[in-house]
């Protein structure tokens, strides 16, 4: 571990109620439950997990209620549990960290309902230079584009890799995202920022304002990326999917780790599939993010 790349993974940090359930209940119904979890969500937090199960050195830095708010209390005390420097988290006092509660059906889908925290939008890192010292890379999502923006511009003078999750959707021409060394889009954050649904013309309206790396992930159907003005696609891997919950953010976690050990893209996206497709033969959320050992024998057989 002391000589594992440190990825610094800044953004958003929430509590997730996970349960389990056959089909969505309908409008004034009840269904039954066969697994439930209170764990940590959001897409750095969940990131910065992933890393650390992977083996890398994991950092998290984002906007969190202060003392008073139980919620911010848990969430750290989960991410130092499995060994994520918290360190650069903002107590903001009076702030309220976000819930959400997540129901998952027998096909791994998810319905989402989000108590949104309050008094963090406006939050600055103290110092933003120090978070990224010593990172050998920077991964962050666009939930909290203020605090963010201060980290990527910091990392970009380092020249480090600068990985953005566009999660949320923005404008294509964001000045966040023109900091990223890689920009990689969920399908439905990429949509709804270009107007367009096919990867190909989603991707190169991005490209416009851009010179960094470009992909999307498509769930079940894989990952596409721009080489060039081509499109390429890498499939997904096929597995028995539990709980879809968190993937995304594994996926990123993963690509960053592996880019920051030297892996060319191709190997990288490709470690980073493996990753969140054992991330959906697992119940829990980002609790269920893989480690190292079984990402390698898992790839070494599919």
């Amino acid at each position: 571990m002391a000589s594992a790349p440190k990825i610094l993974c800044a953004g958003i940090a929430v509590q997730d109620i996970v349960m389990r359930v056959e089909n969505f209940p309908p409008p004034g119904a009840k269904v039954p439950a066969s697994e439930f979890i209170i764990t940590g969500g959001g897409c750095a937090a969940n990131a910065a997990l992933a890393v650390a199960r992977l083996g890398g050195r994991a950092a998290f830095a984002g906007p969190l209620g202060g003392n008073n708010d139980a919620v911010s209390e848990r969430i750290l005390a989960d991410l130092a549990a499995e060994g994520v420097d918290c360190s650069g988290v903002a107590r903001v006092d009076g702030g309220t960290a976000s819930v959400s509660l997540i129901l998952l059906d027998a096909a791994g889908e998810k319905s989402i309902a989000t108590r949104r925290g309050k008094g963090l939008g406006r939050t600055l890192p103290a110092n933003a230079a120090r978070l990224v010292a010593d990172a050998d890379a920077v991964l962050v999502d666009n939930r909290f584009p203020e605090f963010v923006t201060a980290v990527c511009r910091t990392a970009q003078t380092r020249k480090i890799p600068v990985v953005i999750d566009l999660d949320l959707a923005t404008k294509p021409d964001d000045a966040l995202l023109e900091l990223g060394t890689h920009v990689i889009a969920s399908t439905e954050a990429l949509r709804a920022t270009t107007g367009f649904g096919e990867p190909a013309t989603a991707l190169r309206c991005l490209a416009d304002h851009m010179t960094g790396f470009l992909a999307v992930t498509d769930g079940a159907n894989g990952v596409y990326w721009l080489d060039g003005d081509n499109l390429r696609h890498l499939p997904a891997f096929k597995v028995a999917t539990i709980d879809t919950l968190g993937a995304g953010d594994t996926f990123h976690a993963a690509f960053t780790l592996a880019i920051a050990e030297g892996r060319d893209l191709t190997a990288a996206l490709r470690f980073a599939s493996a990753a969140a497709a054992l991330k959906c033969t697992t119940f829990g959320g980002a609790a269920g993010s893989p480690r190292r050992a079984d990402v390698d024998e898992f790839l070494k057989t599919n």
